[in-house]
This record gives C-alpha cells, structure tokens and sequence, in this order.
C-alpha cells in the first residue's frame, strides 16, 4: 500500500465555502444551496452574485449586478486586432488562454502583491463579463463575419448567443445556455480550480490565475471531454451501431466518453438536468439521433458496468443541438467555470498560504562522487 496519495486523491488541501460536492450520494450545492434549486429559481448572474458575495442578491442588488457585469464587456482594442488576426485553425481553448492574458496587460489593476479584496472583485467581474466575448468574437473572425458590438440589453448566455449568431436567440435557447453555465459555474477543488488557487496563492494576478486555469480546463481528461462525445456518436454514425461501439470500447477496455466520474460514485446530480434540456431541444428541432445514442449507450453503460453518464455526456448533445461548434464547447464551459474559478482565488486570498506539497522521490540513490567528463 503506497505510503502517499498519487495525483493527492483524497487529500484535504484547504477549506471552502463556495461549492460542496458530495460524491457518494450525487449531490452538488453551491453555499448550501442544492444545484436543483438553483436551476429552478435562479439565473446565472445571481449565481455568479452567490458564488462572488456568498448571499443571494435582493432584486436591487441583481439589477445593479447585472448591470455592472454588462458595462463591462467592453474589450481592448488591442486584444480585439489580436483576434482578428490569429490563423483560422486556432485553437479556441488556446485562443481563450492567450487573449485572457492578454487582458492583464492592459489593466492596471492587476498588481502583484499584496491583495485589495475589492479591486480584485472588480478585476474578477471584469474577467467574467469580457471572456464569452472573446470566445464568440473570434469565432467569428474566424469566418470572416463582422464582430458585433457588445449591447448591455441582454443577460450572459443570451448576449453571447447573439455575438455567435448575430441575432438574438430565441428565450428557448438563451434559457438552456444559462441553466448549462449554472451547472458549469463551480465543482470544488477540480483541477483547474486547483490550479488557480495555486497561481494566485503566490500573490500574483488574477490574469495569471485565470490563464492558470484555462490552460488546465484544455486537458482531454477535464474540460475536454465534452468535445470528446460528440466525436464518438459521430464515429459511431447511427443508431444502428451503437451497441456494436460499446460492445467493441469493453472488449478493449476503450474509455467511453462522458461515461463515469472522477469524483461521482452515483449518477452526477448535474447530468438529469441536462438530459432533460437534451430531450426537449430535440423534440423542438425534430433531430433525435444525438439523444437516442446518448440514452442508449448510458442505459448499456449502467446495466453492463453500473457507471452513470456524467455532465460532459448530456452537455454535449445540448450544445450540439443549439448549433455551437464541437471546438467551443470546452471554451463555454469555461465562461461559466470563470464565475467559480474568480470566486475561488478570492476566497483564496482571504486567508491565503502558499501551496507547497512534497514530492516522494523514487530517483537513483547517490553512491559515488560525479565521474570526469573523460570517464563517462
């Protein structure tokens, strides 16, 4: 039996108050609200409000919320050229790092040091506000298209579905997109919060912290995945052939994606939600093969090896529904995750210690002094 925990499974690093993921019971509160009451009662800017204040806000107070995160939306001119100017076949997630980072530059709040709990909160709306336009804004640029100019008329997930499109989305769709970023918004100490909490408990900035995160999301084994299950029902083809695909992934011990958890030990509490919303999109746009193979491969895949689909497996065939590219669905998830993540390194600041596991080593024992170059 090892004497440490490879990859620090199960090792309690620090103490939070913004998200609780109970694995073994398949529950997921954010301040001790249950997502499921969240969905029901909540937009994504009083989620993000929870998550950045830790209360609930009076409709005063979500007004000027709302308000303050669309006046903020503005981006630099600089980083707007940058965007225009990047090669076609860019990565988005790449994409998203880079010009993140880049904001940094151009904001002169963002400082090294010691931390100004309410500069930082204003740093972090901004990051909030700013990161789905650079995602639909090269998007565009990318096809050629004009970039709109950002309106301060509409909510998160319905103003980033018009700078996709170019025209405002039907309440159906805007409403699907933001109960995705509320599910999305915060998940405990994954490894991209991880990996912002470590950046910014440094002191540095929190464009560091951000593009910290970022870069962890890209990972296929995190916020990967979700581009992951689009590409296997395209291989898969039919729905024919969905038995024979899974039949095939056991015999060769293939992962299926979006099947299982690291964390879940029951069904995810986030993927009924999103099940249901797949459900309704198909009913509404007349396509059922993409939730048919779902629902299919996730009833084989619970009977056979009691493994249940998770967020990624149904928010993919949502996003897939609404028209979004397979290339920025990993980029959504991380304008939703942006509200957790920048609530995270908040919290993080608030009573900060530098984060310094040790490492076992396991290399060659020293047993002789170094040899001459001439001797080697």
């Amino acid at each position: 039996m090892s004497d440490y925990a490879k990859g620090l499974e199960g090792v309690i690093a620090n103490e939070s108050a913004l998200s609780k993921v109970e694995g073994l019971e398949g529950k997921l509160s954010y301040l001790g609200y249950s997502i499921d009451d969240l969905v029901e009662h909540c937009n994504f800017e009083e989620v993000t409000f929870l998550l950045h204040n830790g209360r609930l806000p009076n409709a005063a107070e979500l007004e000027a919320f709302e308000q303050k995160l669309r006046n903020d939306r503005e981006l630099p001119e600089q980083v707007v050229d940058f965007l225009k100017n990047l090669p076609a076949d860019a990565t988005p997630m790449d994409v998203l790092r880079t010009a993140v980072s880049m904001l940094g530059i151009f904001d002169k709040r963002a400082k090294i040091g010691e931390p100004d709990h309410e500069l930082n909160r204003e740093v972090a709306l901004s990051i909030v506000a700013k990161t789905p336009v650079i995602v639909a804004y090269y998007h565009r640029a990318r096809q050629g298209k004009d970039l709109p100019a950002v309106r301060n008329d509409l909510s998160e997930a319905a103003h980033f579905l018009y700078l996709v499109n170019g025209e405002e989305p039907s309440e159906a769709a805007a409403k699907t997109l933001d109960i995705a970023y509320i599910l999305h918004a915060d998940h405990g100490m994954n490894a991209s919060t991880f990996s912002a909490r470590v950046t910014i408990a440094t002191l540095s900035d929190l464009y560091s912290a951000m593009t910290s995160a970022i870069g962890t999301l890209k990972g296929p084994l995190h916020g990967g995945a979700n581009e992951g299950v689009i590409k296997m029902l395209n291989e898969i083809g039919s729905e024919d052939k969905v038995d024979a695909f899974v039949e095939d992934c056991l015999t060769h011990k293939k992962k299926i994606m979006g099947i299982g958890h690291r964390v879940y030990k029951v069904l995810d509490p986030r993927a009924p939600h999103l099940q249901k919303m797949a459900v309704k999109l198909t009913e509404e746009l007349g396509e059922a093969k993409w939730i048919n193979m779902s629902e299919r491969i996730a009833t084989i895949m619970r009977e056979r090896k009691g493994l249940n689909a998770n967020v990624d497996f149904y928010s993919a065939t949502v996003y897939y529904s609404l028209g979004i590219p397979t290339d920025l669905f990993t980029p959504i998830f991380g304008i939703a995750r942006m509200a957790g993540w920048t609530a995270q390194v908040l919290e993080q600041l608030q009573d900060n210690r530098l984060y310094r596991p040790l490492t076992k080593y396991v290399g060659p024992a020293t047993t002789s002094p170094v040899p001459p170059i001439s001797e080697r």
